[in-house]
C-alpha cells in the first residue's frame, strides 16, 4: 500500500480478454492510465489524440510487454476525423467493443474574462467531441447489430455547476445528460452508457492549468475529506469494472470518485472567489506558459 492505495491486482487477468477498447485522449494522463490497466486485463487497445508524436511514444511504451496497441491521430472536434478514426480501428481489429470518451480541455478563469473562442475551445472538445464520437460508434453498432459500452469521463460539478470553470461545467453537464438519455434510448440495442465523475486527479497537463500555484493546490486538497488527491490506478480500476461484463446491468449511472469532495462543498472551484484580479492576471500568464 502506498499513499492509501492498494497496489496488488484487483481483478483476474482475463477480465477484459479480447475486448477492443478505443480511448480518446488516450496518449497521456488518465486516458493512458486506463489504457495500461485495460491491457493488463487482456484488452486490445486503440488510442486517439491530436498529437501523433505523443500517441506514437505512448503506443511504443505500452507495447513493451507484447501488448497490442493501435494509435490514430484524431481531433474529436472534427466529425470527419472521427469517422476516419473509427474506420481505422475497425480495419485493424475488425470491430470496436468499448468507447471511452476521455478527451477534454479545461482551465480556470472568471467567466467575464472569457472570449467566445475560449468558450468554444472547451465546448468543442468536451461536448461536441464526445457527442460526435458517441454518435459515430453508436450508428455503427446499431447497423452491425453489435452490442457495446460507452464510458464518458465527466466531473463532480457536472451535476452542481462550478464557478470559474463555466464552459467545462456546461459541457460536462451536457455529456452527463447524453449519457442518461442514450442509456434509455440505446439499451434496446444492447448498448450501455456509463460515466465516471472524478475529483482531483493530478495529471501533468490539466493539473498545471487548474492548480498552477502551491496555494491553490493546498486549497483544493483541503476540500477533500480524505485529505489527498486521487491515484490514477484507482480511477483505472473503476473504469475497468464499469466496461467489464460484471457491470452488465449498470446503465445510465455516473460513479463519483473524489474522496467525498463534492459532499463537503458543491462546485469544485467555487472557493476561487477569494482570488484577486491581480492574482487572476498572474494565473492567466502562468496558464498560457503551461500550454
Amino acid at each position: 500500500m502506498r499513499g492509501g492505495v492498494l497496489r496488488w491486482g484487483l481483478f483476474s487477468s482475463d477480465l477484459l480478454q479480447d475486448k477492443i477498447v478505443l480511448i480518446t485522449g488516450g496518449g497521456t494522463g488518465l486516458g493512458r492510465a486506463m489504457g495500461e490497466k485495460f491491457l493488463a486485463l487482456g484488452a486490445k487497445l486503440a488510442i486517439a489524440g491530436r498529437r501523433e508524436d505523443v500517441l506514437l511514444q505512448a503506443a511504443q511504451e505500452m507495447s513493451l510487454d507484447g501488448n497490442e496497441v493501435f494509435y490514430h491521430a484524431c481531433d474529436v472536434r472534427d466529425p470527419a476525423q472521427i469517422q476516419s478514426l473509427m474506420d481505422a480501428v475497425e480495419k485493424k481489429y475488425g470491430r470496436i467493443d468499448v468507447l471511452i470518451n476521455n478527451a477534454a480541455g479545461n482551465f480556470i478563469s472568471p467567466t467575464e474574462r472569457l472570449s467566445p473562442r475560449a468558450v468554444d475551445a472547451v465546448l468543442n472538445i468536451v461536448l461536441h467531441g464526445t457527442f460526435y464520437a458517441t454518435l459515430e460508434v453508436g450508428k455503427r453498432w446499431i447497423e452491425q447489430g453489435n452490442q457495446g459500452t460507452i464510458l464518458n469521463i465527466v466531473t463532480t460539478y457536472a451535476s452542481t455547476g462550478s464557478g470559474f470553470v463555466a464552459p467545462s461545467a456546461a459541457a460536462k453537464a451536457g455529456v452527463l445528460a447524453l449519457t442518461r438519455s442514450l442509456a434509455v434510448e440505446w439499451a434496446r440495442y444492447g448498448i450501455r452508457q456509463v460515466a465516471i465523475a472524478p475529483g482531483p486527479f493530478p495529471t501533468e497537463g490539466a493539473w498545471s492549468r487548474l492548480s498552477p500555484t502551491p496555494e491553490l493546490e493546498e486549497k483544493m486538497l483541503n476540500r477533500v475529506p480524505l485529505r489527498r488527491v486521487g491515484d490514477k490506478d484507482e480511477l483505472a480500476n473503476l473504469a475497468a469494472y464499469l466496461i467489464s461484463d460484471y457491470a452488465g446491468y449498470i446503465n445510465g449511472e455516473v460513479v463519483t470518485i473524489d474522496g467525498g469532495e463534492w459532499l463537503q462543498g458543491a462546485g469544485q472551484f467555487n472557493d476561487l472567489l477569494e482570488v484577486t484580479d491581480e492574482q487572476w492576471d498572474m494565473l492567466a500568464q502562468m496558464t498560457r506558459k503551461g500550454k
